[in-house]
């Protein structure tokens, strides 16, 4: 029998120069030390832009404007299964705070390879440069950010 779906809602945080918004995971506990994006566990009945706001209100002291859906992608673990559903968003106040990791960053996505990520975090990568329209091709490919 398979182990129940946990929901998980993340965001990919960019702010005005179009930087993205990491935390490096505690170094204990599952993938300790790893960087990610920020999210969290949606709470039976809410919808994923409110888990979003939350999550990153509650783990990093920022709020922020979530905008479309990047992508959604399942990962399977050996006692859970864990479907990541990630949306844009705009950074739109606060100043991150590491509440619940070792440090916060602002990265060029250009320069996302050079952090340690867990490997379902590369197609979230993957999906963020080709929505930027490419490494080779920064800007947001013509698209416009989740306005604040």
């Amino acid at each position: 029998m398979l182990p129940p779906v946990q929901v998980i809602g993340v965001g990919v945080v960019l702010d005005d120069a179009a930087r993205v918004l990491i935390d490096q995971r505690l170094e204990e506990g599952l993938l300790g030390g790893l960087w990610e994006f920020p999210g969290g566990k949606q709470e039976p009945g809410e919808p994923i832009g409110d888990t979003i706001r939350r999550e990153l209100r509650e783990e990093l002291a920022i709020e922020v404007e979530v905008g479309e859906e990047l992508i959604r992608l399942e990962h399977d673990y050996s006692q859970k299964r864990l479907r990541f559903i990630v949306h844009l968003c705009r950074w739109s106040c606060g100043e991150p705070q590491p509440l619940a990791s070792q440090q916060v960053r602002w990265v060029e996505p250009e320069r996302l390879a050079e952090f340690p990520f867990p490997a379902a975090n590369a197609r979230i990568i993957a999906a963020l440069h080709s929505w930027l329209g490419g490494p080779e091709n920064p800007g947001h490919g013509g698209r416009e950010l989740p306005s604040a």
